[in-house]
């Protein structure tokens, strides 16, 4: 336990808030999200502020920061209630960061990436061919949270299929040494997810 506490207060600033959540809650997982736009251009961007809602139904969420002219990713899935989430291995991890960029609006980060857009099965947004996992979603609900120069939009999404590379399944459990995906830290810092450990629930 340290003897020194820092306390910092939120109303000081937006960009140490940042700083601090991103190095706080940690690590986070990579939601790799393809959309399509209203006239057909393909879009590829990485989203950090990600995880599972429930599971009856399947829901998924991720938040993307608020811009002015909106990011394509919002923009799309506003536009077509659609979108795709791919998650992020260690083998594509360079990739996906090359779509991390602000590229002007209508630029296919997929042709910046060299990754390949393959059509999904329920929804018109591409999947990622090198990803090993897809999920096809129908947008639920947008949450517009705050339009201040930091602030978000939640994005609320149903899983309408999964998409699974067999190779890492078994009785539709993912082995985690197999799927190597990669998690998001603070500043410019990446992680594996080779180090694990186990502890089991207690019965109470």
């Amino acid at each position: 336990m340290n003897s020194e506490t820092l306390v910092v207060d939120p109303a000081t600033s937006a960009t140490h808030n940042y700083k601090l959540l991103i190095g706080c809650i940690v690590p986070r997982p990579i939601a790799f999200v393809s959309t399509i736009s209203s006239n057909g251009a393909y879009n590829l961007a990485p989203f950090s502020f990600f995880n599972a809602v429930c599971s009856e139904p399947p829901l998924i969420t991720f938040a993307t920061g608020h811009r002015v002219p909106p990011k394509d990713t919002l923009a799309n899935a506003r536009a077509t209630g659609e979108f795709v989430v791919n998650i992020v291995s260690e083998e594509i991890a360079e990739k996906m960061n090359l779509c991390s960029g602000e590229y002007p609006g209508g630029v296919s980060e997929f042709e910046i990436s060299g990754l390949t857009p393959v059509a999904s099965d329920l929804v018109r947004a591409p999947r990622v061919l090198e990803s090993r996992i897809n999920m096809e979603c129908r947008v639920l609900q947008i949450l517009d949270l705050s339009t201040r120069p930091m602030g978000g939009s939640l994005v609320i999404g149903e899983v309408l299929r999964f998409h699974l590379d067999a190779a890492i399944v078994t009785n539709l459990r993912i082995d985690p040494e197999k799927l190597r995906a990669v998690g998001r830290m603070g500043a410019n810092e990446y992680t594996r997810t080779r180090d694990r450990f186990q502890m089991i629930r207690p019965q109470v």
